[in-house]
């Protein structure tokens, strides 16, 4: 197990006040709540009926083969901006100041096939406190042993092609999350300096919620359509590649990219920083200007935002972006943006080449 790291406020001690003050003040004087907006639930209605319109779409076979696997192709998306936009923001609770909103509308975690438990533990409570610090923050087991991250991995002849076959990696991630990673996460003893204990009822609901998943998206399609088995495996292998590459980039576009760091701890676990400006240096942010992305990442592009004021609503984050654009120059603090898609992506490319042959 780990030893919990602890952030030492060494410089730049008023940044994170002086910033959070002024998003406040910008609040009370627009008279806004900080939660969802009219605009977010617009958001919301449009995303879950595109879900229940498209399942019963395809389980009721309204079009043609082809047709239909176009559909299952789309709702794949529209699973990964569900998790974006909707359930990202609820399992924050940033989405209502209600917490009954928020439990309903996490719940859809589940539906969409991942654990919202196992969630809160590894992204809310790990990520969110030790982003980018290796053998701390679990979303930097990006296939272990197959993509080279850090100088702290091992290196292996084949990561000299990471950059090429990373790409395809990405893909498998929804079926590795919904197959795999929960449960390895959940039965894990520990996850960085966090020990695994699971209240009783929580196992019930792991399995039971996974039960219902895969009735939803496996069985009921098997014995309602009028397909062969062959046919079911080609639609449903498609739907989860396709929406694991949506989240594969998105989340690695976010913190794995040329400009970001992965800070190390001295030997008494210890980070001599302020865990706000560690955010700065280990977070990044990718076409901002795009409200095409914005809409479907669900403000995912706005990462730093998100990463350090996780309790406000993304539907917000454009305009509170521009406040910490100018206090992070007051201070000289970084803040990392990647103008485009492309340029991020590009940016992770070079990342993974580097990793893959230094």
């Amino acid at each position: 197990m780990q030893r919990p790291i602890k952030f030492i406020d060494t410089k730049n001690s008023l940044f994170f006040s002086t910033l959070k003050r002024r998003i406040d003040d910008y609040f009370e004087d627009k008279q806004q709540s900080k939660k969802a907006n009219t605009a977010m639930v617009v958001k919301t209605a449009v995303y879950l009926i595109s879900f229940f319109s498209l399942y019963a779409l395809i389980i009721l076979e309204v079009f043609p083969p082809f047709a239909t696997l176009l559909l299952a192709l789309l709702l794949g998306v529209t699973m990964a901006c569900i998790g974006f936009n909707i359930c990202h923001d609820a399992l924050h609770g940033s989405y209502s100041a209600k917490s009954n909103i928020n439990k309903t509308l996490g719940f859809m975690f589940n539906v969409i096939g991942a654990s919202e438990y196992v969630w809160r533990i590894t992204h809310n409570k790990i990520h969110h406190t030790y982003t980018n610090i290796v053998g701390h923050d679990g979303d930097l087991e990006v296939a272990p042993g197959l993509i080279r991250l850090s100088a702290k991995d091992k290196k292996k002849s084949i990561h000299r092609f990471q950059h090429i076959y990373a790409f395809m990696l990405y893909s498998l991630t929804a079926l590795s999350w919904f197959f795999r990673k929960d449960y390895l996460k959940f039965f894990q003893k520990n996850i960085g300096a966090h020990t695994n204990r699971h209240p009783k009822s929580e196992y019930f609901k792991l399995f039971g919620y996974k039960a219902m998943y895969y009735t939803l998206f496996i069985i009921i399609p098997l014995v309602v359509m009028d397909i062969r088995w062959w046919q079911f495996l080609i639609g449903y292998l498609l739907m989860n590649m396709v929406e694991g590459l949506v989240l594969g980039l998105v989340f690695q576009l976010a913190h794995l990219v040329e400009e970001t760091e992965m800070p190390a701890p001295d030997n008494s676990a210890t980070i001599e920083e302020a865990w706000a400006i560690h955010q700065m240096r280990t977070t990044a942010n990718f076409a901002v200007d795009s409200k095409i992305a914005t809409f479907l990442c669900g403000g995912l592009n706005f990462q730093v935002e998100h990463h350090l004021f996780p309790n406000i609503c993304h539907i917000h984050y454009p305009a509170i972006s521009k406040m910490l654009r100018t206090t992070a120059a007051e201070f000289n603090v970084p803040y990392i943006n990647n103008g485009s898609l492309l340029t991020a992506l590009g940016s992770h490319y070079r990342f993974l080449k580097k990793h893959g042959r230094d």
